[in-house]
């Protein structure tokens, strides 16, 4: 047990920035560039944190403290997560309820520092981000809700692990892959969503909300944004991991091997696809929420249908 926890501590330190460096990569292959290192978003927060803070005169404490908020909320999330395949750092019952609303608490602290500078801009992309989680959460909600129902399982790791014994749970496995995997892009702020490299403050959601926090507050919310997209790649991993749940060194590799082909997946979709249009982006999450109904409905057909 102890050295499962280590691994899992071990992951959490060094995989965020290992799957962004890989992400970035790849897109920098797909562009014929040879790009960045691997481990840069290291040297970027190591640098950030080296550095000091500066504030304008309109914010509160609260801008201070979201960034801090943030990156709790984001650590907190990945405590629970199956980042291994199997058992996580914490478990309790119904704990992926946790997991929903940590994540919604890191993005209300973030969509409050924006607001809090008083800057039309970052008002406009805490609005922006405020309409995505709306339709984003019911998905979050319908999808672990259904995994949980259809295995028979109350925590977020024993749910993830894959149950295709029966016709119904396999059309479960495969509306909630589509659907975590657009949860990820979102909550992330990826591609075909959002861009995480753009500069025009008329196209921006996540870093528009950012464009004031500098220093450590910035390196926290980078840190945060990194942890958020490894959990995230795990949970999808762990839907794809034959042995997920099962533990031991196998389950380990594979996991981590298929989080950095999530990476890879999600490197080449920002290569290959342009961004949606603003108007367009709920549509998309709207596909999200279907596949939330969808498993939803395959698990009520499971439990009422024959054996």
């Amino acid at each position: 047990m102890m050295l499962t926890r280590l691994a899992n501590v071990a992951a959490l330190v060094v995989m965020p920035f290992v799957l962004t460096g890989v992400i970035n990569r790849v897109k920098s292959l797909w562009s014929g560039r040879k790009g960045p290192p691997v481990l840069q978003l290291a040297h970027d927060v190591r640098r950030l944190f080296r550095k000091s803070s500066v504030y304008s005169t309109t914010t509160t404490p609260l801008f201070r403290i979201a960034p801090y908020v943030f990156l709790a909320t984001a650590v907190g999330s990945a405590l629970i997560a199956p980042l291994l395949g199997a058992t996580p750092l914490a478990s309790f019952q119904l704990d992926f309820v946790w997991f929903a609303y940590v994540w919604g608490l890191g993005r209300v602290a973030v969509m409050l520092a924006a607001l809090d500078t008083g800057s039309s801009f970052e008002g406009m992309g805490a609005a922006r981000e405020a309409v995505f989680s709306s339709l984003l959460e019911p998905a979050l909600f319908l999808v672990t809700g259904a995994l949980s129902f259809v295995g028979g399982r109350r925590t977020l790791h024993e749910a993830l692990a894959p149950h295709l014994h029966a016709g119904a749970s396999a059309f479960v496995w495969g509306a909630a892959v589509v659907a975590m995997l657009i949860v990820l892009q979102v909550e992330t702020a990826r591609m075909p969503v959002d861009d995480p490299t753009t500069h025009l403050e008329l196209t921006m959601v996540h870093e528009v909300m950012i464009l004031d926090h500098s220093g450590p507050d910035l390196a926290c919310i980078h840190l945060g944004s990194a942890i958020k997209l490894f959990v995230g790649a795990s949970i999808v991993a762990t839907l794809l991991n034959p042995w997920a749940g099962s533990g031991g060194a196998a389950c380990a590799a594979a996991n981590l091997a298929l989080t950095l082909a999530v990476g890879a997946v999600i490197g080449t979709i920002e290569s290959l696809v342009a961004r949606l249009k603003l108007r367009s982006v709920p549509q998309y999450i709207v596909v999200a929420l279907a596949a939330g109904v969808v498993a939803l409905l395959a698990t009520v057909w499971r439990a009422g249908g024959p054996e």
